[in-house]
């Protein structure tokens, strides 16, 4: 890993640990759990608006809300698990520690410059120029190498056994996931007539936290690219395995598997796995901002793409809503 930039001391090598000593992980999270996340982050993070459009809007034939997750502190959803997680824990002298496509790992840095800690990040090569700098500017330490998350994450383990810094996993730790259902927590009070709601999906996080939360009260649509399908693979081979990582949404949902935590969360609750192209995904991202001047990255238009694509076709009388779950993108890639 080649280190791109940093700020503050380097985190000290406090003590070894065995990675086979941590404890395992517990089960996905409860709704107490997740009531208990909202109020454990509320000092740190937006409740953000809804905007409901009638079918006039979208050409469809049911209403549609959509959850301006984007809207978050960093622009993504990310800093809801983050900063649950973080204060959830008993962080050590050496900080905290995660690997990142970008979007997890600027909510770790933020969280991090914001409870006055330490944090080292991990990125994959291909993470956007302007999502490192963002990283950077927080005062973290950032570490660059590898082709995918997974290359990413395998450092940032390493190092977090080597200096006992707090690893804060970007989408299969109940504490994120968790911090992730706070979003279905406000949905239901924003929107509690909604009969469906599609999420992107990556790691699962996402997924795995509003599913947590809304259980059997809601039918949730996975929705992933072609490129990068981590629920659709597992869903055909019965496990968490890896999948491709690659297409114009890999920066925030290609990750190499499904966590095992959302890969439980679909066990238990279910839910639609879709998949669809990138062409459709870019369409979807030019839609929001022509339509409603809203800026989403594409991994954050993702989930959109199925409605407005006809991946996924929306029964008579239903009420679906929708999380645009992230905006960190070049805005001339989206208006230009």
């Amino acid at each position: 890993m080649a280190e791109t930039g940093r700020g503050g001391k380097r985190p000290p090598v406090v003590r070894c640990r065995d990675p086979a000593a941590v404890p395992p992980s517990r089960p996905m999270p409860t709704q107490d759990d997740i009531r208990a996340a909202a109020d454990r982050i509320a000092p740190h993070i937006r409740r953000t608006p809804v905007i409901r459009l009638d079918p006039a809007d979208t050409g469809l034939a049911v209403p549609v809300t959509l959850k301006l997750e984007q809207l978050q502190v960093t622009g993504s959803f990310k800093p809801r698990g983050a900063f649950n997680r973080i204060l959830s824990a008993e962080v050590p002298e050496a900080g905290v520690i995660a690997a990142s496509g970008g979007n997890h790992g600027l909510a770790v840095a933020h969280a991090a410059k914001t409870l006055k800690m330490n944090a080292e990040i991990y990125v994959p090569g291909p993470t956007p120029e302007a999502k490192k700098k963002r990283i950077m500017d927080t005062g973290a330490w950032v570490y660059v190498g590898g082709k995918v998350y997974e290359h990413a994450r395998v450092a940032a383990e390493a190092r977090a056994a080597e200096t006992g810094a707090l690893m804060v996993h970007a989408y299969d730790q109940e504490e994120v996931l968790a911090g992730q259902g706070t979003i279905g927590l406000e949905l239901e009070q924003q929107a509690p007539d909604l009969t469906h709601l599609l999420v992107a999906v990556g790691g699962g996080g996402l997924y795995g936290g509003i599913a947590s939360w809304y259980q059997d009260r809601i039918h949730m649509v996975l929705v992933e690219p072609e490129a990068c399908p981590t629920m659709f693979v597992a869903v055909m081979t019965g496990a968490p395995t890896d999948a491709p990582t690659d297409g114009v949404a890999a920066d925030s949902l290609g990750a190499r598997r499904i966590g095992s935590l959302a890969f439980a969360t679909m066990k238990q609750w279910g839910g639609n796995s879709v998949v669809l192209s990138d062409d459709s995904i870019l369409k979807a991202q030019r839609w929001l901002w022509d339509r409603l001047r809203v800026v989403a990255e594409p991994g954050g238009a993702t989930a959109l793409a199925a409605l407005l694509g006809g991946a996924w076709k929306p029964p008579k009388d239903a009420h679906v809503g929708v999380v645009i779950c992230g905006a960190n993108c070049d805005p001339g890639t989206v208006s230009g």
